[in-house]
C-alpha cells in the first residue's frame, strides 16, 4: 500500500505542478531557471566539523574556517593552502585542532604542518608521506596519526605513527603489520589507544578489528591486542566518556548498532534495525557524547537521516524533530551540538542545535531557485527479479511554468557510485536541472547501497555488474506500469561505479535511449592491474579473485560485450583521476568509435575523481543536456555548447 501512496502523491505532483497560464511545451525542452553555472554559483563543500574549546570549525572547498567564541568567522589557514589528504586517495580527517593550534595534511604537498595562532604554517613531516586521523597524545607532547608511506615502489604502506612536538618533529612507528588502520583514540587518561585495522580483501564496511594497547611514560605503544574482532563485522568510530568507557559502531546483528566494550568484552548496547555508521573510514563522526550517559547520534532508516539521543544504559533512542533528510559529522560538548544536514529544498549547512531549534552557520550554497520549481523526491520500494524489497527516490518533472501534452516525461535513472554507499533525497541542484526542464528522475539504492542493514548490503557480494543491472531495469518496469515514465525515452547515467554499471547496463539491455558515464570502469582487468591500494582488492568481493576467477573479470566487462552496444553514449573523464584513470574511458570509447556507435567523449585537466572545477561541472552538465537533446529530437533550451558526437549524423 505505501507504494502505491508515494507514487500517487509523485503523481499529483505532475498535474498540479503548472500554473494556469502555463506554456504547453515538450518534455525537455523547458526553459529553467536553475542553469549548469547556477548549481555552481557561490556553492563550497561542506565537511569536517571540529570543535576547540568554544570555537567551531571546519573545511570549506579545502579551506579550514574558524568560527570563534564571539561569532566571527575568518579563515584559519593562509589561502595558498588546501586542506585535503589523500590516505586511502578518498582521504578524510586531514586536519584537527588542539588549543588554538592547527595541524592539518596540506592537498599540493602531503605533508602535514603546525599552526599556531599569529604564526605561518610550519612543516612537521617530509614529502613521500601522508597523514589522516590524527589525535593528540598531551601527557608525552606528540600526535598520533595515521601514515601512508609512499616513498617507495610498490604498494604503500600504512602504519600509525607518533610524532613529536617538540623541534625537529621525531616520528616513530607504533603499529604496522596490517593493510590499513584507522580511527587512533585516546583514553581521558592518556595510558591507553584504541584503532582499528583490517586486510586485504576486506575493506572497512566488510570486516574490521578494534584494537587496544597501552601508552607507555616515553609515549611508545606496548601489549597491542585485538579486543574486538569475528568474521564479518565491520567495526567503527571507537570514542571515549570522559570518565573512561569505551563505546564503538559495529553491526554483529545485520545493522550498525552503538556498542560498548566492558569487562574485556563487546556488548551490543542496541538491536535496531538503523544504520548509526557509514561506508567512511578516516574523519568519520556519527555521534558524540553530551554526557557520560547520553549520545547524540545520526542514523540512517527508510533512506533518511535521523538524529536522536542514545541512552548509555537502556540504549533507548529519543528522536528528536529535524528537517533534515541527510546529517553527517555530529559533534557535540557540554555546551553545543553541531552537524551538517540537508533538507529536500535547499543544500548542506552547519547547524547548531540549542533550545529545540536548529541554527544555521552556514550554507553550502543560498537558495538558487523558488521552492516552486524543487521537484520533491518520492520514496519508492519495489520487488526486484527475486521479489525482494528494492529502495529508490522518484522525482517527477516540475516547473510552473510549463506544461507537456498528451505524452510520458523522459527518464533519466541515475546509478549512484561506491558501489556501495547510497543516494539520499537531499536537494541536489544537478537533480533540479534536469526535472525543471521536464525529466523525471529516479535515484537509485540498488542492492550493496548502505542504510538497510548488512544483509541488502551484501546482496552485491559477487554480484557486480548483475544485481545493481536486475534493481535499475525493476525500477524501470515498476515506473513505465505507473505511466511516470516514457519507455521509449529512457537515458541512464552515473559516476564511477555508477559508470560502470551504465555501461553494464547499455550492454545488456537495447531499452535506453542513450546514456553518461562519468568516470566509469569498462575493462576490470584493468582495473585489477592499475588502481590504487584501498580498492586494489574491492573486486574479490564485487567479482571474484584475480586471476583466479578471470573469467568473471572478462564475462563482466562491459569492454567484452561489444556487439550488445548500440545506443549512444557521452563519457567524462577527469585525467588525473587515480580510482578510475583515464584508460578505462578511452578504451570503451576508442571501442566504440571503431564500432560505429554514437559515442562522444570529454576530458579535463587536473580533475581527480569527481569534478571540483566548476567550469567543468558547468561543461559536462551542459554538454550532457545537448547530447540528450540531439538524440531525442528535442532542442534544449538556454546558450548551450556545441558538442561532437562521433558516428552520429544528426
Amino acid at each position: 500500500m505505501f507504494k502505491k501512496i508515494a507514487l500517487i502523491v509523485a503523481t499529483l505532483v505532475l498535474i498540479n505542478a503548472c500554473s494556469d497560464d502555463a506554456i504547453e511545451a515538450p518534455y525537455g525542452s523547458w526553459v529553467s531557471p536553475i542553469s549548469a553555472e547556477l548549481t555552481t554559483r557561490n556553492a563550497v563543500g561542506l565537511r569536517s566539523i571540529r570543535m576547540d574549546g568554544d570555537d567551531l570549525y571546519w573545511i570549506e572547498s579545502g579551506m579550514i574556517v574558524k568560527r570563534d567564541a564571539h561569532g566571527i568567522i575568518s579563515n584559519a589557514i593562509p589561502e595558498n593552502y588546501i586542506s585535503r589528504t589523500r590516505v586511502h586517495e578518498y582521504g578524510g580527517g586531514s586536519y584537527n585542532v588542539w588549543d588554538g593550534v592547527i595541524y592539518f595534511s596540506n592537498h599540493s604537498d602531503q605533508i602535514l604542518y603546525r599552526l599556531a595562532p599569529n604564526s605561518t604554517p610550519e612543516p612537521m613531516t617530509t614529502e613521500g608521506y601522508r597523514y589522516a586521523d590524527c589525535a593528540m597524545d598531551d601527557g608525552h607532547n606528540q600526535l598520533i596519526c595515521v601514515q601512508e608511506d609512499h616513498s617507495h615502489e610498490g604498494e604503500p604502506v600504512n602504519s600509525m605513527v607518533s610524532i613529536s612536538l617538540k623541534e625537529g618533529h621525531k616520528i616513530r612507528t607504533l603499529f604496522s603489520g596490517t593493510d590499513f588502520i584507522s580511527s587512533p583514540q585516546i583514553n581521558p587518561a592518556g595510558d591507553t589507544l584504541v584503532w582499528i585495522t583490517w586486510d586485504h580483501p576486506n575493506m572497512n564496511w566488510d570486516d574490521t578489528k578494534l584494537w587496544m594497547g597501552k601508552i607507555t611514560k616515553q609515549g611508545s605503544l606496548s601489549g597491542a591486542t585485538t579486543i574486538v574482532a569475528r568474521e564479518s563485522l565491520s567495526v567503527q568510530e571507537p570514542r571515549w566518556t570522559s570518565d573512561g568507557k569505551l563505546y564503538y559502531i559495529a553491526d554483529p546483528d545485520n545493522w550498525w548498532n552503538i556498542q560498548t566494550y566492558q569487562d574485556g568484552a563487546g556488548h551490543a548496547l542496541q538491536q535496531i534495525e538503523a544504520e548509526f555508521g557509514t561506508t567512511s573510514a578516516l574523519g568519520a563522526h556519527s555521534y558524540a557524547f553530551l554526557n557520560d550517559q547520553q549520545i547524540i547520534a545520526k542514523y540512517q532508516q527508510d533512506g533518511r537521516s535521523h538524529l536522536g539521543i542514545v541512552d548509555l544504559e537502556t540504549g533507548d533512542v529519543e528522536d528528536i524533530e529535524t528537517p533534515y533528510v541527510a546529517i553527517r559529522d555530529v559533534y557535540s560538548n557540554a555546551k553545543h551540538i553541531y552537524l551538517i544536514g540537508a533538507t529536500e529544498t535547499s543544500a548542506a549547512e552547519i547547524v547548531e542545535y540549542a533550545d529545540g531549534e536548529f541554527i544555521t552557520i552556514k550554507k553550502s550554497q543560498e537558495a538558487i531557485v523558488d521552492e516552486d520549481y524543487i521537484s520533491i523526491a518520492q520514496a519508492i520500494s519495489f520487488p526486484n527479479l527475486k521479489d525482494e524489497p528494492t529502495h529508490a527516490f522518484y522525482y517527477p518533472p516540475k516547473n510552473p511554468d510549463y506544461v507537456a501534452d498528451d505524452e510520458l516525461p523522459p527518464l533519466i535513472v541515475i546509478l549512484h557510485g561506491g558501489p556501495v554507499a547510497a543516494t539520499n533525497s537531499s536537494f541536489r541542484a544537478s537533480n533540479q536541472f534536469w526535472t525543471s526542464r521536464g525529466f523525471a528522475v529516479v535515484d537509485i539504492n540498488y542492492g550493496g547501497s548502505t542504510g538497510y542493514g548488512r544483509e541488502y548490503r551484501e546482496r552485491l557480494r559477487g554480484q557486480w555488474g548483475i544485481v545493481d543491472i536486475d534493481d535499475t531495469k525493476a525500477a524501470i518496469d515498476y515506473l513505465i506500469d505507473q505511466d511516470l515514465a516514457d519507455p521509449d525515452r529512457l537515458l541512464i547515467r552515473g559516476g564511477s561505479a555508477g559508470g560502470y554499471s551504465v555501461l553494464v547496463a547499455l550492454s545488456q539491455h537495447d531499452i535506453f535511449a542513450a546514456g553518461a558515464n562519468y568516470y566509469g570502469i569498462s575493462d576490470l582487468e584493468v582495473l585489477a592491474k592499475d588502481t590504487h591500494k584501498y580498492e586494489s582488492r574491492f573486486l574479490d568481493s564485487l567479482i571474484g579473485r584475480y586471476p583466479e576467477d578471470i573469467e568473471i573479470y572478462k564475462e563482466r566487462s562491459p569492454i567484452n560485450h561489444l556487439d550488445g552496444f548500440t545506443k549512444p553514449l557521452i563519457v567524462f573523464q577527469g585525467l588525473l583521476d587515480p580510482v578510475a584513470p583515464p584508460n578505462q574511458s578511452e578504451l570503451i570509447v576508442d571501442a566504440l568509435r571503431k564500432k560505429g556507435v554514437p559515442v562522444a567523449y570529454y576530458s579535463y585537466e587536473g580533475e581527480y575523481h569527481g569534478f571540483g572545477k566548476k567550469e567543468n561541472i558547468i561543461h559536462s552538465l551542459e554538454s550532457e543536456l545537448v547530447f540528450y537533446g540531439k538524440i531525442l529530437g528535442f532542442e534544449p533550451a538556454g546558450e548551450l555548447p556545441e558538442i561532437e558526437i562521433d558516428n552520429f549524423d544528426g
